[in-house]
């Protein structure tokens, strides 16, 4: 599956971010410690900064080659700084029929709304499902999709669901989306493991989401992720796991020091300027890192050079 990283802090080289440390997202591309698969399928992010022309608008780059073999990497990351920040690696099945283009790449960004998305997930049959699904998605929304990927119909129907900005407001959102895809792989009788793993990004806020469904279409899937692991890929319980399993979560300070080897300062959330929502630890020592566990959504703010978070339990 892709990997996701998502950032708010101070003002921060993005090369501090997806190059520097030492589990780096350009480095998951290549060797991504918790998934068996490379991410060869595309790359991007999307960059809010005080430094842009438009400061209130993101910067979005996005390119259908591995992040490692991109010859821009090295041109267009050193270059900027951000304050809010959503970067992705894709993953695909390696054959004829995966689109390899722009417009498949990820972070999606609409017009009409605050919110770009990005995700480490899988809706199987989505086009089947769409039959089912396309009548709570809005023309404004529908009319944006430019490419052929799950990720972007699902950031169709969320901000289609979404009835405000408020952090409830998201959270309702994404329980009523899940909800659906549910009722709807039951009436089609298309059931089928669900992994939602959700960065929502807008200026100085993160909402992720931990959230899916089980092999057979269950909203409320159980197990022990690492024991599940075990079995080894193309097992239905490696595939449990990859659902199971948490994201990662690190509260800290510091994170615009432009130092030769980097690495960042956890602390308490009472101290925290900044906070990284990610698929993987960027870093080889996880002592900070806490997780978003499965089922879970968690809202972090930067307000006024402070970063609040809460993890709330969904309800689906």
């Amino acid at each position: 599956m892709c990997r996701v990283l998502a950032f708010i802090g101070p003002e921060t080289p993005l090369e501090n971010l997806l190059l520097k440390p030492t589990n780096s997202l350009v480095n998951q591309a290549l060797d991504p410690e918790r998934h068996p698969e490379l991410q060869l399928a595309g790359w991007g992010f999307g960059a809010w900064s005080e430094h842009l022309l438009n400061p209130q608008d993101p910067f979005i780059y996005r390119r259908p080659v591995a992040a490692f073999y991109d010859d821009n990497l090295e041109r267009i990351v050193p270059s900027l700084r951000a304050s809010t920040m959503l970067a992705h690696v894709r993953a695909a099945a390696y054959d004829a029929q995966v689109v390899l283009a722009d417009e498949n790449c990820h972070p999606f960004s609409f017009t009409g709304t605050p919110w770009i998305v990005a995700q480490n997930g899988y809706l199987p049959n989505w086009q089947l499902l769409q039959r089912e699904l396309l009548q709570h998605c809005k023309d404004v929304y529908l009319e944006q999709m430019r490419g052929t990927t799950d990720t972007e119909f699902l950031y169709v129907l969320l901000l289609s669901l979404l009835e405000g900005d408020r952090d409830e407001d998201v959270q309702r959102a994404v329980e009523k989306m899940v909800r659906l895809i549910a009722a709807a792989m039951e009436d089609l009788d298309l059931p089928g493991l669900t992994k939602l793993k959700m960065a929502l990004v807008s200026t100085n806020r993160i909402i992720g989401v931990n959230v899916g469904l089980g092999l057979h279409g269950e909203t409320s899937p159980t197990g022990d992720w690492k024991a599940l692991r075990e079995s080894g890929p193309g097992t239905d319980d490696f595939d449990l796991s990859m659902l199971l399993e948490p994201m990662y979560l690190l509260m800290g300070r510091n994170f615009d020091k432009d130092e030769a080897t980097y690495d960042f300062e956890t602390c308490d959330e009472e101290e925290a300027t900044g906070a990284i929502f990610a698929s993987e630890a960027l870093t080889d020592d996880t002592d900070g890192w806490s997780h978003v566990g499965f089922g879970e959504i968690v809202f972090l703010h930067n307000d006024g050079g402070r970063v609040t978070k809460t993890i709330n339990t969904l309800s689906v």
